[in-house]
């Protein structure tokens, strides 16, 4: 082989496999010679052999035929591959055949089912840490523990009423800067915005300023000077 041959050879279309399957498949329930045997069939797609066989795989790698087989087929029982039939048209004739191809789709399935999982148990955890925040907030501005039906009361903001963990603590917050620091303050406040479609902190502050701005405007009523009535009874003033 020359030298120009080589560089070229080099600057062929590189192998790509997706990096996240490097990180996961361990969790997936694949070994390292089967997630091996994968990098392979997916190469072998990319250069036009559809449907590989034991031996072509075998070819490229230290593992015997025998071996490559049996990790085809454990890779087939445990549905990370599979045979696919493609109904195309032939180059030479342009009639529709019917061809066979090793299908990486499973494993690809599979993939984003675990990752779903994994983002959905995060997301999880990440919420019951924001409550358990929460609760210490309020036991911090209370100066003592929550009784037990403050505590459900918190939870049915949280699950019932469906109220951000930010937006219950927002209106603690406003409850302690009105000097009305309970409990029913703080669910008429929560009431208030759920009934406005307040639904952020960002939301519930510009709420706060437009009752402000309106209450400023609304012009003073100065209470009415009392006037003497007249009893008709009588026929003078009352």
């Amino acid at each position: 082989m020359n030298r120009q041959r080589a560089v070229n050879m080099m600057q062929e279309t590189p192998f790509t496999f997706p990096a996240v399957l490097f990180q996961c498949y361990k969790q997936l329930g694949l070994t390292d010679m089967q997630f091996l045997v994968l990098q392979h069939i997916h190469q072998l797609h990319q250069e036009g052999i559809r449907l590989p066989s034991p031996a072509q795989i075998s070819d490229r790698m230290t593992a015997p035929i025998q071996e490559c087989s049996r990790h085809l087929k454990d890779l087939m029982g445990s549905r990370f591959i599979e045979i696919k039939e493609i109904e195309e048209s032939d180059k030479q004739t342009g009639k529709e055949v019917i061809v066979e191809e090793i299908s990486l789709g499973p494993v690809f399935e599979k993939l984003y089912e675990c990752l779903s999982d994994k983002d959905l148990e995060e997301k999880e955890n990440t919420k019951k840490t924001d409550e358990g925040e929460l609760f210490e907030t309020f036991e911090t501005e209370f100066a003592r523990p929550l009784s037990p039906m403050e505590m459900e009361m918190i939870s049915m903001w949280l699950d019932e009423d469906g109220h951000d963990t930010d937006l219950i603590a927002g209106a603690l917050k406003e409850s302690v800067i009105s000097g009305k620091l309970n409990f029913r303050y703080i669910d008429r406040i929560l009431h208030d915005w759920k009934r406005n479609g307040i639904k952020n902190l960002e939301a519930a502050k510009k709420h706060g300023e437009s009752i402000r701005s309106r209450r400023l405007a609304a012009p003073e009523v100065k209470a009415a000077k009392p006037h003497p009535g007249y009893n008709w009874l009588e026929g003078g003033n009352g």
